[in-house]
């Protein structure tokens, strides 16, 4: 006599709820990681995007200043373009124009000033640059950076200070040289 056994092999149609819920688990698991790590990166885009003028802008300005203020053998600041055209008296704190001359090699002298503005043109307030022709204060040639907040210029301890406040609020400060 031959015994037979019960068939143990059905075949399963489907997955038991707990193989569901394990799988669903771990599908959540990894779009929480997937999740933390995109706000990882926009935190870190906003702090460089945030750094960009420190990075960019800020050293691009410095360049142009050492050269321009470092060659000029003179300089006074205004507190406004309209104070130095109507012969206002010059200012040493807190000002937002920079008029600075030069020496020529004849021995003649020639004037440029740097003042931060609304120059009315469209592009907004920006550090610009004027040529002084014959007494003449010119319109703003170019600017030189339209990314910061504010500029302020002033001498302390008779050393020429540019404070730069960023599109953020960050502030860095250049300190040139002596006033003559």
């Amino acid at each position: 006599m031959k015994l037979s056994f019960p068939s143990f092999r059905r075949r399963r149609r489907g997955y038991t709820l707990v193989e569901l819920t394990l799988a669903m688990m771990t599908g959540m698991m990894i779009a929480a990681m997937l999740m933390s790590l995109f706000h990882q990166q926009l935190a870190f885009l906003r702090i460089f995007h945030a750094q960009t003028f420190l990075t960019t802008e800020a050293p691009i300005i410095n360049n142009y200043l050492v050269r321009v203020i470092g060659s000029a053998d003179g300089y006074r600041l205004y507190g406004s373009v309209a104070d130095l055209q109507g012969g206002g008296a010059q200012n040493l704190a807190d000002a937002q124009v920079l008029m600075l001359r030069f020496k020529e090699p004849d021995g003649t002298f020639r004037a440029a000033v740097l003042s931060f503005e609304d120059a009315g043109n469209g592009v907004g307030e920006a550090l610009y640059y004027r040529r002084v022709t014959d007494g003449a204060i010119g319109n703003p040639e170019w600017a030189l950076s339209t990314e910061p907040s504010d500029v302020r210029f002033s001498v302390e301890q008779g050393i020429l200070r540019v404070r730069l406040t960023g599109p953020n609020g960050e502030q860095i400060t250049y300190s040139g040289v002596q006033q003559l």
